[in-house]
């Protein structure tokens, strides 16, 4: 099917009438030079105009036709293709707080701390999510946007590749990163928003708290999913009078009390990550949510064809310059 995508354009064809209509006339200035024998140049009578001169006109129409026709878009549309769209909104909310360091997770073998493992699997994650549209809170002390909403999943792993521990303080402020969060999804389909928060830690900063900005997310039918991180156990350094290592609890800061509550009022779920095993197999468990469906789109193959008016007008234009040059000459 063709048509034109601009088709006002056209309202643009008497421009140049109404510029030569009513645009004021170019002022006379006096003489630069002074001719003796302007008198007698006077009385010679102008040579008629050649026959055909007058005629071009219409020529210029066409050429101003052109160029609007250009201008206007024109292209041929091929067969309607429904497109069914698939996807969450999905914010990602990453702990950067100093116990992040802590050095009690098993990465391929290799001992590591807990937020190069997040960096790992929420990446591979991430990879995952193809239809979402993901976004990126990094916080600590305080919480930031990292990443708005988008479909460049590769830009929002980089990202979280790059962050690292203290980037945002050594303090966890749980409830302005949930804060944050709502304020980027609230504008989102109802049944699309969908939070992921990653913490080993408790709610120890920020403006609100954590069961606040639960109760504030529940209300615009936000779901946060919580992940605390943290192993059961690890050695601590120093020996006990049996020459062993003694053993305490790393994640003893982690308040999975309130990670709970916070799935509960919003109706997602809880997990407790404590190695790259449950890790992963958390993140299978969300790779299997519904997707919800975005409205669908029809897409149209386009094929333009605004180089062939373009192109005529040029020739035309070339055309009319050599004829006036001869007549000129001639």
């Amino acid at each position: 099917m063709f048509e034109f995508d601009w088709p006002l354009l056209f309202l643009l064809f008497p421009l140049p009438w109404l510029i030569r209509r009513f645009a004021p006339p170019a002022e006379n200035r006096p003489a630069a030079l002074q001719i003796a024998f302007m008198s007698r140049l006077r009385a010679v009578q102008p040579e008629p105009a050649k026959p055909g001169v007058r005629r071009t006109p219409w020529v210029f129409l066409l050429i101003w036709l052109l160029i609007l026709s250009a201008a206007a878009r024109p292209q041929l549309l091929g067969d309607p293709l429904p497109m069914e769209v698939t996807g969450r909104d999905m914010m990602l909310a990453i702990d950067l707080s100093g116990s992040m360091e802590f050095r009690d997770m098993q990465l391929d073998g290799e001992e590591t701390d807990r937020l190069s493992l997040v960096q790992q699997v929420m990446g591979q994650f991430i990879q995952r999510r193809h239809g979402d549209r993901l976004g990126l809170i990094l916080f600590g002390s305080q919480a930031f946007v990292q990443a708005p909403l988008t479909h460049d999943r590769r830009s929002v792993r980089k990202w979280l590749d790059e962050s690292f521990i203290g980037l945002a303080g050594r303090q966890t402020a749980i409830g302005d990163a949930i804060g944050l969060a709502i304020k980027r999804l609230e504008q989102q389909p109802a049944e699309r928003r969908v939070l992921l928060l990653i913490t080993d830690g408790a709610n120890n900063a920020g403006r609100i708290s954590a069961i606040q900005a639960a109760r504030l997310a529940a209300e615009r039918q936000i779901r946060i999913f919580t992940i605390g991180i943290g192993a059961e156990t690890a050695p601590m350094q120093g020996d006990t009078s049996e020459g062993l290592f003694a053993e305490r609890d790393p994640s003893v800061e982690l308040d999975e009390g309130t990670l709970k509550e916070i799935a509960l009022l919003t109706g997602g779920e809880y997990f407790r990550a404590r190695d790259s095993e449950s890790f992963e197999q958390i993140n299978q468990q969300l790779d299997s949510l519904e997707p919800a469906l975005h409205e669908g789109r029809t897409l149209r193959q386009s094929l333009p064809l605004y180089p062939w008016p373009l192109g005529l007008a040029l020739i035309l234009s070339m055309a009319l310059t050599g004829w006036y040059r001869r007549s000129n000459v001639a």
